[in-house]
Protein backbone atom coordinates (compact mmCIF):
# COMPACT_ATOMS: atom_id res chain seq x y z
CA UNK A 1 0.00 0.00 0.00
CA UNK A 2 1.67 3.25 -0.81
CA UNK A 3 0.95 5.85 1.96
CA UNK A 4 0.35 9.54 0.73
CA UNK A 5 3.00 12.43 2.64
CA UNK A 6 2.10 15.19 3.75
CA UNK A 7 4.03 18.37 3.17
CA UNK A 8 5.30 18.44 6.56
CA UNK A 9 6.34 14.92 5.89
CA UNK A 10 7.55 15.42 2.46
CA UNK A 11 10.04 18.02 4.10
CA UNK A 12 10.85 15.33 6.76
CA UNK A 13 12.12 12.84 4.02
CA UNK A 14 13.56 15.42 2.35
CA UNK A 15 16.25 16.31 5.14
CA UNK A 16 16.73 12.69 5.64
CA UNK A 17 17.85 12.40 1.70
CA UNK A 18 19.94 15.56 2.20
CA UNK A 19 21.57 13.60 5.03
CA UNK A 20 22.40 10.30 2.97
CA UNK A 21 23.49 12.92 -0.07
CA UNK A 22 25.80 15.07 2.21
CA UNK A 23 26.95 11.58 3.55
CA UNK A 24 28.37 10.66 -0.30
CA UNK A 25 29.76 13.99 -0.80
CA UNK A 26 32.09 13.17 2.54
CA UNK A 27 32.44 9.98 1.44
CA UNK A 28 33.86 11.11 -2.18
CA UNK A 29 36.09 13.29 -0.56
CA UNK A 30 37.60 10.07 1.02
CA UNK A 31 37.39 7.57 -1.79
CA UNK A 32 41.59 6.71 -3.22
CA UNK A 33 43.48 4.21 -4.18
CA UNK A 34 44.86 2.40 -0.44
CA UNK A 35 41.36 3.27 1.08
CA UNK A 36 39.33 0.05 2.42
CA UNK A 37 35.18 0.14 2.08
CA UNK A 38 35.42 -0.74 6.24
CA UNK A 39 37.13 2.60 7.05
CA UNK A 40 34.17 4.30 4.44
CA UNK A 41 31.81 2.45 5.99
CA UNK A 42 32.88 3.29 9.47
CA UNK A 43 33.41 7.33 8.29
CA UNK A 44 30.22 7.14 7.05
CA UNK A 45 28.38 5.72 9.83
CA UNK A 46 31.05 8.38 12.18
CA UNK A 47 29.29 11.70 9.85
CA UNK A 48 25.62 10.30 10.06
CA UNK A 49 25.49 10.11 13.84
CA UNK A 50 27.62 13.20 13.79
CA UNK A 51 24.05 14.81 12.56
CA UNK A 52 21.95 13.02 14.94
CA UNK A 53 20.34 9.99 12.69
CA UNK A 54 21.05 6.70 12.80
CA UNK A 55 22.19 4.49 10.06
CA UNK A 56 18.95 3.57 8.13
CA UNK A 57 20.85 -0.46 6.99
CA UNK A 58 22.41 -0.85 9.98
CA UNK A 59 20.99 -3.81 11.41
CA UNK A 60 18.54 -3.89 8.96
CA UNK A 61 17.68 -7.68 8.76
CA UNK A 62 20.77 -8.39 10.71
CA UNK A 63 22.80 -5.95 7.91
CA UNK A 64 26.04 -5.17 9.58
CA UNK A 65 27.37 -1.99 7.95
CA UNK A 66 25.99 1.54 7.26
CA UNK A 67 26.57 1.55 3.81
CA UNK A 68 26.50 -1.52 1.13
CA UNK A 69 29.89 -1.51 -0.42
CA UNK A 70 30.31 -2.74 -4.26
CA UNK A 71 33.13 -2.94 -5.82
CA UNK A 72 33.66 -3.62 -9.32
CA UNK A 73 31.61 -6.54 -11.16
CA UNK A 74 29.90 -6.60 -7.93
CA UNK A 75 25.79 -5.76 -8.57
CA UNK A 76 24.63 -4.40 -5.19
CA UNK A 77 24.39 -5.11 -1.43
CA UNK A 78 27.64 -5.74 -0.78
CA UNK A 79 29.65 -5.92 2.33
CA UNK A 80 32.13 -3.80 3.67
CA UNK A 81 35.43 -5.39 4.18
CA UNK A 82 39.61 -4.73 4.62
CA UNK A 83 40.38 -4.92 0.96
CA UNK A 84 42.42 -1.80 -0.08
CA UNK A 85 40.20 -0.09 -2.83
CA UNK A 86 42.67 -0.18 -6.25
CA UNK A 87 43.64 2.84 -8.85
CA UNK A 88 40.89 2.12 -11.92
CA UNK A 89 38.23 0.51 -9.64
CA UNK A 90 34.86 1.29 -9.17
CA UNK A 91 33.14 1.69 -5.99
CA UNK A 92 28.58 1.59 -5.30
CA UNK A 93 27.90 3.47 -2.03
CA UNK A 94 24.78 2.56 -0.99
CA UNK A 95 23.69 4.08 2.43
CA UNK A 96 20.59 5.46 4.11
CA UNK A 97 19.79 7.51 6.89
CA UNK A 98 16.92 7.94 9.95
CA UNK A 99 16.25 11.03 10.99
CA UNK A 100 13.18 12.52 12.85
CA UNK A 101 11.61 9.11 11.97
CA UNK A 102 11.81 9.35 8.40
CA UNK A 103 14.37 7.37 6.00
CA UNK A 104 16.96 8.58 3.43
CA UNK A 105 18.50 6.37 1.12
CA UNK A 106 20.66 6.73 -1.81
CA UNK A 107 23.49 5.40 -4.15
CA UNK A 108 25.94 6.50 -5.95
CA UNK A 109 28.78 5.04 -7.94
CA UNK A 110 32.55 6.30 -7.42
CA UNK A 111 35.37 5.97 -9.69
CA UNK A 112 38.91 5.41 -7.59
CA UNK A 113 41.37 7.28 -9.39
CA UNK A 114 41.49 7.24 -13.60
CA UNK A 115 38.91 4.68 -14.83
CA UNK A 116 39.32 2.57 -18.17
CA UNK A 117 36.93 4.55 -21.24
CA UNK A 118 34.76 1.49 -20.84
CA UNK A 119 34.13 2.27 -17.11
CA UNK A 120 33.75 5.59 -17.89
CA UNK A 121 31.21 5.09 -20.45
CA UNK A 122 29.38 2.88 -18.05
CA UNK A 123 28.90 5.32 -15.53
CA UNK A 124 27.92 8.13 -17.77
CA UNK A 125 24.85 6.41 -19.25
CA UNK A 126 23.69 4.65 -16.28
CA UNK A 127 23.41 8.36 -14.62
CA UNK A 128 21.80 9.35 -17.48
CA UNK A 129 19.26 6.64 -17.15
CA UNK A 130 18.71 7.72 -13.87
CA UNK A 131 18.03 11.48 -14.97
CA UNK A 132 15.98 10.40 -17.91
CA UNK A 133 13.59 7.79 -15.36
CA UNK A 134 13.57 11.14 -13.02
CA UNK A 135 11.80 12.62 -16.14
CA UNK A 136 9.26 10.61 -16.41
CA UNK A 137 8.56 10.42 -12.71
CA UNK A 138 5.53 12.87 -13.65
CA UNK A 139 1.91 13.08 -12.78
CA UNK A 140 0.39 11.65 -15.29
CA UNK A 141 2.32 8.91 -16.10
CA UNK A 142 2.80 5.16 -14.66
CA UNK A 143 5.77 2.84 -12.98
CA UNK A 144 5.90 1.28 -16.96
CA UNK A 145 7.20 4.93 -18.32
CA UNK A 146 9.67 5.01 -15.86
CA UNK A 147 11.36 2.07 -15.84
CA UNK A 148 10.70 2.10 -20.22
CA UNK A 149 13.23 5.08 -20.03
CA UNK A 150 15.68 3.32 -18.07
CA UNK A 151 15.60 0.07 -20.13
CA UNK A 152 15.73 2.03 -23.03
CA UNK A 153 18.24 4.10 -22.86
CA UNK A 154 20.26 0.99 -21.11
CA UNK A 155 19.37 -1.74 -23.11
CA UNK A 156 17.83 -0.67 -26.21
CA UNK A 157 20.31 2.43 -26.81
CA UNK A 158 23.53 1.16 -25.32
CA UNK A 159 23.63 -2.73 -24.87
CA UNK A 160 23.67 -3.09 -21.01
CA UNK A 161 21.35 -4.66 -18.92
CA UNK A 162 19.38 -4.03 -16.24
CA UNK A 163 18.80 -6.03 -12.99
CA UNK A 164 15.94 -7.48 -13.07
CA UNK A 165 15.56 -9.12 -10.00
CA UNK A 166 15.95 -5.05 -7.68
CA UNK A 167 14.20 -2.42 -7.78
CA UNK A 168 13.82 0.92 -6.65
CA UNK A 169 11.44 1.58 -3.82
CA UNK A 170 9.59 4.43 -1.68
CA UNK A 171 10.44 6.11 1.36
CA UNK A 172 9.00 7.16 4.46
CA UNK A 173 9.20 5.64 7.73
CA UNK A 174 10.60 2.61 7.03
CA UNK A 175 13.25 1.19 4.35
CA UNK A 176 11.38 -0.20 1.68
CA UNK A 177 7.79 1.39 0.98
CA UNK A 178 5.90 1.07 -2.15
CA UNK A 179 5.54 1.21 -4.74
CA UNK A 180 8.64 -0.79 -6.52
CA UNK A 181 10.13 0.95 -9.64
CA UNK A 182 12.15 -1.42 -11.61
CA UNK A 183 14.63 -0.55 -14.39
CA UNK A 184 12.15 -1.93 -16.94
CA UNK A 185 8.94 -1.58 -17.91
CA UNK A 186 6.04 -0.87 -20.71
CA UNK A 187 5.38 2.57 -22.10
Amino acid sequence: MIHYKTNEEVELLRNANLLVSATLAELALQIKPGITTKQLDSFAESFIRDHNAKPAFKGFRGFPFACCMSVNDAVVHGFANDDELKEGDIVSIDTGTVLNGFVGDSAYTFAVGEISPELQKLLRVTKDSLYLGIDKAVVGNRIGDIGWAIQEHTEKKHGYGVVRELTGHGLGRSLHEEPEVPNYGKK
